[in-house]
């Protein structure tokens, strides 16, 4: 198993790869702590990781407060021991909007979420992984930070402070024998991207002309599934990437390769 005895925190476990991440962190045998803003649907996933014979503790959690973000950690380790690993992917995308109109007073909410909620977390989880030993944080990111999407700004700008923010915490934390790396995402074949799907779909186009036009850009030829995609991300907080801190990993199909 990936994660056989982990302790693992996730944030920001939602209806997307939030959701899952826990799970398939728990079905590879790590423990795991959940925080997300909405109780109820936490409530659901550790009832299926629970049905699934796996182990969960949640707390509702918005990572833009401190002390929720310090009450999930201590709450996980109260549960299951000290913390071994951290995913961050509490998510804001804020207004769909290019640059020559967006509003920047709205930014700085979104940033709040994406980069600043992530230090928080890792910062709260920082002293329970160096009664761990050691530990790894894995920030997930996105693709539109280095391939431009129309609409995204305010996200991608908030995902791009995180991606440097990972270098910096990879460096400072580092010493305490923690490990921060960053998964560039691009299209997910999860619920959001269904939704959106559907929609063009209920608009008058053909499935297979908006999928096509998805997959045309992507060298798999493939909208990356959303389980493989939260595999790749929990793959930056096993053994197995042991060695690997600083990192910004792409996982996008392809359709944009890092030089």
């Amino acid at each position: 198993m990936l994660l056989k005895n982990k302790v693992i925190v996730v944030s920001g476990v939602g209806p997307g790869m939030g959701q899952a991440m826990a799970r398939i962190a728990a079905s590879e045998g790590a423990r795991v702590g959940l925080g997300a803003r909405n109780a109820e649907f936490l409530q659901t996933v550790v009832q299926e990781i629970e049905a699934a014979g796996g182990e969960a503790v949640a707390l509702p959690t918005d990572v833009t407060d401190a002390a929720q973000c310090r009450a999930l950690v201590d709450a996980t380790e109260a549960r299951f021991g000290p913390i071994q690993g951290l995913v961050n992917s509490a998510y804001n995308h804020g207004d769909w909007a290019t640059t020559d109109v967006a509003d920047p007073a709205s930014w700085a909410a979104v940033y709040d979420v994406n980069c600043t909620g992530a230090l928080r977390m890792a910062q709260a989880c920082l002293p329970s992984m160096q009664r761990a030993g050691g530990g790894a944080v894995a920030n997930v990111s996105t693709m539109a930070t280095v391939n431009p999407f129309p609409g995204e700004a305010a996200y991608a700008a908030a995902k791009g402070g995180l991606n440097v923010l990972t270098r910096h915490m990879a460096n400072d934390f580092g010493v305490h024998g923690v490990r921060v790396n960053a998964a560039r995402m691009g299209w997910i074949y999860g619920a959001p991207v269904r939704g959106y799907i559907d929609m063009q779909v209920q608009a008058g186009r053909s499935r297979e002309e908006v999928v096509g036009e998805i997959t045309s850009r992507i060298p798999l030829g493939i909208i990356p599934d959303e389980d493989d995609c939260a595999r790749a991300v929990l793959w930056l907080v096993s053994d197995y990437s042991k060695v690997i801190t600083g990192a910004s990993i792409d996982v996008n199909g392809g359709q944009y390769m890092a030089p």
